[in-house]
């Protein structure tokens, strides 16, 4: 009698295999994947090798979602991988700088089936187990399985922060609150589509002005590949009546509106176009300004030698555009894109007077930027011109210094706006970024641009001739930054430091094609993450924001024997906790 021998067992689980490289064809070691389950939930993560390989096997068959990231990288997902039982599926990944890929190799075969042909003829001659191959589902249980997954997948990869501050505000024309309140969420309605709600409460700084936002947000896509993006934002504030520059009216105030479109397409391989608009309504005092703001972005992929970038803006300064800002909170995250709503809601239009008329700051920029990415270091240039017509600044005088109908009282300090005029500036930017490793990053970028100088005392003290003493005059800059967080307390610190001619005042540009910032002067900011509460999801951080602590970069004017002090970035101080879930 023949000695009878066991056959293998088919595997019951697959497998999900890959290799991260660049654009060039480097394998990329430290890479984070990570593997979502068709419900997007997190199930696994892996670090790549040094070979740039990961894997994940004994998966159960199902559907199943891989997000690769990696800094100075854009990140790359892949979605609706089936895993059979037995399968290998083979993903081949390449980083890139502005666009990444993830294609699936191969899906092999299972080495082996979960039901031989042997034991299918068993079973169908098997009056035992015939009764059994009958057996149909049932079909409301099927539709009430299917329609829980669906709930399950539609408020799924919910995020959200909770800002409790105080303080000045950061930039002029902000409406950030004295101790006031903002909340920002973000949720998936679907497989492609996300909703992102913002909004703010509370006080204007100093002023004691009531102020409230909200901005939400409607997007398609995924991360890797989005699509169009509408959002719709109103504020609003009570003006006193001090504001009403003569006429009386109380309860007027500032009122705004707006409506921004962006969409993205794939021109041809390796090019893209970002572009869309921003209809905003303003209502400010007695005046109504209507205006249309579009821009665009083109971006072309030279592989390994970089990317080009060619954008347009004309109106609003488009914060959808920005890759980045100066905290460094990558935009490509959730909480990231949740801070730059936060961000773009405490903006207000830059309103001015001209002789007792209220004047809209609008800004016409045109810039071409190239990008390398080599290794760990990421080289940046760029060229931009930008138009600026009823240009806004702060100004620090006396009551007297000039009539009240070219001055308007600041609505978050205690300073004045004041009408510059019209004027151009043209600039150039270089920087290079090392990235150390996770946790510091050191960036050094420098250029040369227009920058306001002021000519003689204006002798009459009228504001058209003051506007005439203010000059542009070419002036050379230099920014270092570094962005560390400190291993086990988790302490993020981010310093720079911006040198200039000191009396001159340096206008902000920007930046459409890169992610550099023309911080002038000391600039610190600092996030440290506190123990949570026992049964509180999420976590707790505290935050503090110190910006141009040496005061630096103002410009001195004179007018009619008196002085005052043209101020581009205020000094300000600001703090506030953090709920994040």
């Amino acid at each position: 009698m023949g000695e009878a021998l066991a056959a293998t067992p088919a595997p019951l689980a697959g497998q999900i295999l890959g290799h991260v490289r660049s654009s060039t064809g480097v394998a990329q070691m430290g890479a984070t994947v990570l593997l979502y389950n068709r419900y997007d939930q997190l199930v696994r993560q892996a670090l790549t090798t040094e070979q740039g390989r990961f894997a994940f096997d004994n998966l159960a068959p199902d559907l199943y979602s891989l997000r690769v990231t990696l800094a100075s990288f854009m990140p790359a997902l892949r979605r609706n991988i089936a895993v059979a039982a037995g399968s290998e599926n083979v993903l081949q990944i390449n980083l890139a700088s502005v666009l990444s890929t993830v294609e699936l190799v191969s899906s092999g075969a299972s080495r082996g089936t979960l039901m031989s042909d042997d034991w299918k003829w068993v079973l169908r001659s098997s009056s035992a187990t015939r009764p059994v191959l009958r057996l149909l589902p049932d079909q409301q249980t099927t539709n009430q399985t299917s329609s829980s997954r669906s709930l399950a997948s539609m408020f799924s990869e919910t995020t959200g922060v909770l800002k409790l501050s105080t303080g000045d505000a950061e930039d002029p024309g902000a409406m950030q609150q004295d101790l006031g309140t903002a909340f920002a969420f973000s949720t998936a309605i679907s497989d492609r589509a996300r909703v992102q709600v913002a909004g703010n409460l509370g006080y204007l700084s100093s002023s004691g002005i009531p102020v409230a936002g909200i901005r939400a947000r409607y997007a398609r896509g995924t991360p890797s590949n989005p699509g169009m993006e509408t959002t719709l934002t109103m504020r609003q504030l009570l003006a006193p009546v001090r504001l009403g520059s003569g006429t009386g009216d109380a309860g007027l105030g500032l009122r705004t509106m707006s409506l921004t479109v962006i969409d993205r397409i794939e021109i041809m391989d390796g090019a893209r176009l970002e572009y869309g608009f921003n209809l905003e309504s303003t209502s400010f005092l007695t005046a109504r300004f209507n205006r249309l703001s579009p821009f665009a972005r083109a971006t072309y992929d030279l592989g390994g030698a970089g990317s080009v970038r060619v954008a347009f803006s004309s109106g609003t300064q488009p914060s959808e555009l920005r890759s980045g800002d100066r905290r460094g909170d990558s935009l490509t995250t959730p909480n990231g894109i949740l801070e730059q709503d936060l961000a773009t809601l405490a903006l207000l239009p830059r309103v001015s007077l001209r002789g007792g008329d209220p004047r809209l700051q609008r800004t016409e920029t045109v810039e071409i930027g190239f990008q390398h990415v080599d290794g760990s270091r990421t080289y940046a240039v760029s060229v931009y011109r930008d138009g600026i017509s009823n240009a806004a600044f702060l100004m620090s005088s006396g009551q007297s210094f000039f009539p009240p109908s070219d001055l308007l009282p600041d609505l978050a300090s205690n300073s004045r706006v004041f009408n510059v005029g019209n004027f151009e500036r043209l600039g150039y930017t270089a920087s290079v970024t090392q990235t150390v490793n996770d946790h510091l990053e050191a960036t050094l970028s420098g250029g040369r641009g227009s920058a306001l100088v002021a000519g003689h005392e204006a002798v009459s003290g009228a504001a058209d001739e003051l506007r005439g003493e203010i000059r542009r005059a070419q002036r050379t800059w230099l920014t270092a930054r570094v962005s560390a967080k400190l291993p086990g307390a988790g302490t993020q610190i981010v310093s720079s430091y911006g040198w200039t001619d000191f009396r001159a005042l340096t206008p902000n540009h920007v930046y459409l094609t890169q992610n550099s910032t023309q911080d002038m002067g000391w600039n610190v900011y600092v996030r440290q993450p506190l123990p949570a509460l026992p049964g509180m999801p999420g976590r707790i951080e505290a935050t503090a924001d110190l910006r141009n602590m040496l005061a630096q970069g103002y410009l001195p004017l004179s007018a009619g024997g008196a002085s005052a002090m043209l101020v581009n970035a205020p000094r300000t101080l600001r703090g506030g906790l953090n709920f994040i879930f």
